[in-house]
């Protein structure tokens, strides 16, 4: 008898390949590519989250279960596990309660979380894998706890910046030391983009705001319900973003040449902006600057990005 149930479970997983040995990381990272997570399963994780551009999408907004479109830019997930907060939003307080969130989501994989646990059960080899880890099938928390295990293994820090910060070999050049002076004067990002990962996990609004059209979208205000947070969006790390086009919450622009453009004269892309607290005056900068600056934040970007 134990034979035949071996012989079947190896049939069942003829196209699974299991992670040896086990891991909460690396069952996570399986289940990130695989589009069993979504209702039809036609949808992953990594559909939205592609890896070779720093797990962010390379649209505007992603395409969910039967061609929905999303509300916002889905953002590159490098550089998490030090977040206290998820979504431009911030409605996710974790890791392990932001993985399950696309999953439920009607615009993303719409799927229910028993659905999704019950299915995981059915199928021998994450079955296997779940009772190897946990001595129980999948739960949706329990599938939480492995889809963050993986994004936790997404740190990067080996980049021209740090080796220049460590006096390591191949550092950034004088043209991005200098962006890195304006970045961090001048150009005021500093200001906002602050820590190791260049974000101060803070809700700013930098003008992307005033109620109608496509700057309708009220941000940490649909959250917390307090009129100071209109247009509030979770300031993102900079850690490769120079791969993670298109760029804010919006996805507004196609490039950092555009971004900064922005940020140096931003009453030129949008008026009547509400609420707005930061960058309340033009910062002036000259075309080199602006070159300098862009470099910088292109040595911001991991080695296992750069093409």
């Amino acid at each position: 008898m134990k034979w035949v149930v071996f012989s079947l479970f190896a049939i069942c997983c003829l196209a699974f390949q299991l992670p040896d040995p086990v891991t909460p990381e690396k069952l996570g990272e399986q289940l990130f590519n695989d589009p069993i997570l979504s209702l039809d399963s036609t949808v992953s994780c990594a559909s939205c989250h592609i890896p070779a551009f720093a797990f962010c999408d390379t649209a505007t907004f992603s395409k969910g279960v039967g061609g929905k479109t999303g509300r916002r830019n889905s953002p590159g997930i490098t550089n998490m596990s030090a977040r206290p907060y998820f979504f431009f939003d911030g409605r996710a307080a974790s890791l392990e309660q932001q993985a399950l969130m696309p999953i439920q989501d009607s615009l993303e994989m719409h799927a229910p979380l028993p659905v999704v646990a019950l299915r995981l059960k059915n199928h021998a080899g994450y079955d296997y894998a779940f009772r190897q880890l946990y001595g129980t099938s999948a739960t949706p928390e329990k599938l939480g706890e492995v889809l963050a295990a993986f994004v936790r293994t997404l740190e990067t820090g080996n980049t021209a910046f740090d080796r220049w910060m460590n006096d390591g070999p191949n550092p950034m050049g004088e043209t991005a030391v200098r962006g890195r002076d304006i970045f961090m004067n001048k150009g005021k990002c500093f200001d906002c983009h602050f820590s190791p990962d260049f974000t101060g996990d803070e809700f700013r609004n930098v003008g992307l705001y005033t109620g109608k059209g496509k700057f309708a979208d009220s941000g940490r205000f649909e959250i917390t319900k307090d009129s100071t947070d209109l247009g509030k969006f979770k300031v993102p790390g900079l850690r490769n973003v120079a791969v993670t086009a298109p760029y804010m919450h919006n996805g507004m622009f196609k490039t950092l040449d555009e971004v900064i453009e922005f940020y140096d004269q931003p009453d030129k892309f949008v008026t009547g902006s509400i609420n707005r607290d930061t960058l309340v005056r033009p910062l002036n900068l000259t075309p080199q600057e602006k070159s300098d600056l862009k470099a910088f934040l292109e040595a911001l970007t991991d080695q296992r990005f750069l093409k």
